[in-house]
């Protein structure tokens, strides 16, 4: 399989945005969010600063050319605020390509794309979530990595440091 990691620009918003009701379904579980009287998921807009803000980068993901999921991510710490580190902001991959390896794939493209300090942030009761990336992370650091248990009101959850630079 061709897994590809593709740069999005404001003419992909339509595309991503109905991507973001997928990935927000996902989460709907955890965060017990429920739909609109038109059938939609409100909340915070993900992609409001994607394309006017130069700090915030959205991607694509694709299988064998298919859309497979996207992630966006921040050059700066969502904690901290640090400019240093990037923040994996949001990252989805669709059912059908889950354990395939197309998330290890791609989170390993967009780490290669900012060789530097990182931070991932998973939502306390997405275990799954905090299995993947301590794999993929894992995997991509060969195991030099932290994970810091945060609990106040900038996040409650597991979170993931390292250095893509090595």
């Amino acid at each position: 399989m061709k897994i590809e990691l593709t740069p999005t620009s404001a003419s992909d918003e339509p595309t991503l945005s109905r991507l973001v009701q997928l990935y927000a379904y996902d989460f709907s579980e955890f965060m017990e969010w429920d739909v609109s009287a038109e059938g939609l998921f409100y909340g915070g807009d993900p992609l409001a600063l994607c394309w006017s803000e130069p700090w915030r980068h959205a991607y694509f993901f694709r299988a064998d050319a298919m859309l497979a999921g996207f992630a966006i991510v921040d050059e700066r710490s969502r904690l901290t605020k640090d400019p240093e580190v990037m923040d994996m902001s949001q990252f989805f991959v669709l059912r059908k390509y889950r354990r395939k390896g197309v998330g290890l794939a791609c989170a390993a493209q967009v780490f290669d794309l900012y060789p530097r300090k990182w931070e991932v942030r998973e939502v306390a009761k997405n275990v799954a979530a905090t299995s993947f990336w301590r794999r993929a992370i894992g995997a991509y650091t060969r195991g030099e990595f932290v994970e810091t248990q945060w609990d106040d009101a900038r996040w409650r959850g597991p979170v993931q440091s390292f250095d893509a630079r090595g």
